[in-house]
């Protein structure tokens, strides 16, 4: 016991007073080799099943809305869960962030364990609300059973990694997401094309990386090597703690929700259009996430110190790491969007070659690109107001990223000019949020408090 709390007081005084930067870094680089190697798993993913066909490439962009929602429950109850886990850590009360973590680990599984049946039982209206075609739905039906078994594994697993990154564990976090992308990658070309197996092997293998990546991140919790402890005598539903993990979540929920409404949308528009709209706008998807993806990894390494420190009081460290994380989130993904623009056609081609999948999707991916420039500020305040337990603020900033504006600039620009509409409605809904988000920020940090810290 006397070990434990010695490692707790040291992992207390590296959060509250080791050098801004340096410990961002050190948190931000695994979470960042996470989403880089898991969303390098979706870029093969859709790679390999792209060799299959136009139609089976299709289906994974289907498909993908529904794993949206899978990522959005594992948000709710990951997120709700971590932001207050890293506030009663600030505050040195280890029982009561042990029964956030199983709480929001036993509701997560009961709730994705019910979405699975539903969907399942209306599977093929599911899949055309998702934007399925009559060509690709037998295909996007047989990759999504796949994904439905394996859903209370996925969900549980993004609960545990969130909470691993709010406590400060972002490398056992990336140990399991790394763990399963990898399998997942490996997987496929043997599932799909040594076993012939098709788009089944692409789900089966999915499938099985998810389930042996839960059980590696339930082995850090069960194994003693967390703070938090999973344990049923640490489950209790009461309301005020299911309250706090759901409002405080919800902004996860609403931005992870809307973004799969958004998903749904954007493959209907694009289905108009046919097959090959729906391919090149659900490769121009995985493409941008991807990118997106990596600089949301630098951001979660901050969210952890920011929930730390703001718990413990220490509120001129919540604004330098805010400031700094965002320059480096500026810089990032400004590099990269420089990059991403020129080599477009060359980004596109590797997955399809067909002259209209290169024709729309060249120019979609090209303005995403500039769209990039915008998404770091908007990012970074969702992530600041939730870690910070604001959650009016959080949902505000989240409806605003992932649907507020998207949705309509689509429909709009969809109506008025066509797949050009289409293909610039992510970009322009990007510059509105920022817009939007700029002075809300702003705000926030002017009537911010001055340092608080409590004494030890």
């Amino acid at each position: 016991m006397n070990n434990e709390n010695a490692n707790a007081n040291a992992h207390y005084k590296r959060m509250t007073e080791a050098p801004i930067p340096g410990l961002i870094i050190s948190l931000g680089i695994p979470t960042t080799i996470s989403m880089l190697v898991t969303n390098i798993y979706n870029l093969a993913d859709t790679y390999f099943v792209s060799q299959i066909g136009l139609s089976a490439s299709g289906a994974v962009g289907i498909v993908f809305g529904f794993m949206a929602v899978l990522q959005a429950i594992g948000f709710l109850f990951g997120q709700g869960a971590g932001s207050n886990i890293a506030g009663c850590l600030g505050a040195k009360d280890h029982k009561s962030a042990s029964i956030y973590a199983t709480t929001s680990f036993v509701l997560a599984f009961v709730l994705s364990v019910i979405i699975g049946i539903f969907c399942y039982i209306f599977i093929e209206p599911f899949l055309r609300l998702l934007g399925s075609t009559e060509t690709i739905l037998p295909y996007a039906k047989t990759y999504v059973i796949y994904i439905i078994i394996s859903g209370p594994f996925t969900v549980c697993g993004f609960v545990m990694n969130n909470i691993l990154r709010f406590e400060g564990r972002a490398n056992m976090a990336m140990a399991g997401l790394v763990s399963g992308a990898l399998l997942n990658i490996i997987g496929d070309p043997i599932l799909i094309f040594k076993f012939n197996l098709g788009i089944a092997g692409a789900g089966l293998s999915t499938c099985l990386s998810q389930i042996i990546s839960f059980f590696l991140l339930l082995y850090f919790f069960v194994s003693g090597k967390t703070m938090c402890k999973l344990s049923p005598k640490n489950f209790k539903p009461k309301f005020n703690t299911v309250w706090r993990i759901l409002t405080i979540g919800f902004p996860s929920l609403a931005r992870q929700g809307l973004q799969s409404v958004s998903t749904m949308l954007l493959n209907n528009c694009a289905a108009f259009y046919g097959d090959a709209s729906v391919a090149a706008m659900s490769i121009v998807s995985r493409l941008t996430f991807f990118v997106f993806a990596v600089g949301l990894g630098i951001g979660q390494g901050f969210q952890p110190v920011c929930g730390f420190n703001y718990g413990a009081k220490i509120y001129s460290r919540v604004k330098e790491a805010f400031k700094f994380t965002l320059f480096l989130g500026e810089a990032f993904l400004g590099a990269v969007a420089v990059v991403g623009f020129i080599i477009a056609p060359y980004a596109i081609g590797w997955f399809r070659k067909d002259p209209e999948v290169l024709e729309i999707g060249v120019l979609a991916f090209r303005l995403q690109c500039i769209g990039l420039f915008f998404q770091p500020l908007a990012v970074m305040c969702n992530m600041t107001f939730q870690s910070c337990q604001k959650p009016v603020l959080a949902t505000v900033s989240s409806l605003m990223k992932s649907g507020l504006f998207f949705i309509p600039v689509l429909l709009i620009g969809t109506k008025l000019f066509g797949i050009t509409g289409i293909q610039a409605s992510q970009p322009i809904a990007d510059l509105l949020t920022f817009i939007a988000v700029l002075p809300m920020i702003i705000h926030f940090f002017a009537t911010m408090p001055k340092d608080s810290k409590p004494k030890n």
